[in-house]
């Protein structure tokens, strides 16, 4: 996956969960500029840190932002040696637990086998490099076949294992 990166240096405010002003307005529309793979940092980041790290600039000219009021020079970041990053976690096994089926058929049964998967999914997750798919996500399958939610093409959930 190939990410976008807007740097700014200006005034952020938190309120609550939200975390406004115009540091963060202009990465935001920085990032939406940028090439996939591309880091633009904003005419403030870039006398911050010119001549303190090596790597490469390029000049992108004035842009006009999106709900920015004025234009904002922009600089490509430019990195002689292309290097790719990994997560430091990256799962090496995805899996799903979908719903078991009530084959008791009594109302009171389907609790219990909805929590059965539930708590399933729960304990695997615990596992080290593992990813499990959302109940939530699992539980849109539920009285459908199984060799449906398998064969789909596209596979409907990106997992490597069912359960």
């Amino acid at each position: 996956m190939r990410f976008r990166i807007g740097i700014n240096l200006g005034d952020v405010l938190i309120e609550g969960d939200d975390i406004l002003g115009d540091g963060v307005n202009v990465a935001a529309r920085l990032e939406s500029i940028a090439e996939p793979g591309g880091i633009y940092i904003s005419d403030a980041a870039y006398h911050q840190v010119l001549d303190k790290i090596s790597v490469e600039f390029v000049d992108v000219g004035e842009q006009n932002l999106k709900n920015i009021a004025r234009p904002v020079r922009a600089y490509a970041v430019r990195d002689a040696e292309p290097r790719t990053i990994r997560a430091a976690n990256v799962p090496k096994l995805s899996l799903a637990v979908l719903p078991f089926a009530n084959l008791g058929g009594g109302a009171d049964q389907d609790y219990f086998v909805d929590g059965l998967t539930e708590d399933l999914t729960t304990e695997l997750s615990r596992l080290p490099e593992s990813f499990v798919i959302a109940c939530n996500t699992a539980f849109t399958f539920k009285g459908k076949p199984i060799w449906n939610v398998w064969v789909g093409i596209p596979r409907p959930i990106a997992m490597d294992f069912l359960v």
